[in-house]
């Protein structure tokens, strides 16, 4: 085996500093791709979540809105029939 000199050394030492670089920057940007890939997610679940919050109140809002439009026509419907058999006040 050849003996290796002073800048053979120095090359190989070079070498292997920047393919730490790379490695070092190759998992600092993996992670930053995780972390961004959460933030994301959570962003789309706390959207989500709202959404179907704001759904459901207006789901609840037109049932109220039903009920009461129910309520009225019984209470119209029974001054109908009272009115058109002259119990009732007229108007």
């Amino acid at each position: 085996m050849a003996t290796q000199t002073k800048a053979d050394r120095e090359a190989a030492g070079k070498k292997a500093a920047a393919t730490r670089k790379r490695n070092e920057t190759r998992a600092s940007s993996s992670e930053a791709g995780r972390k961004a890939a959460a933030t994301r997610q959570r962003n789309e679940a706390i959207d989500n979540a709202k959404r179907a919050r704001s759904e459901v109140e207006t789901a609840v809002s037109k049932v109220g809105s039903a009920a009461k439009s129910a309520s009225d026509a019984v209470v119209l419907a029974g001054r109908s029939v009272a009115t058109r058999a002259g119990v009732g006040p007229v108007g």
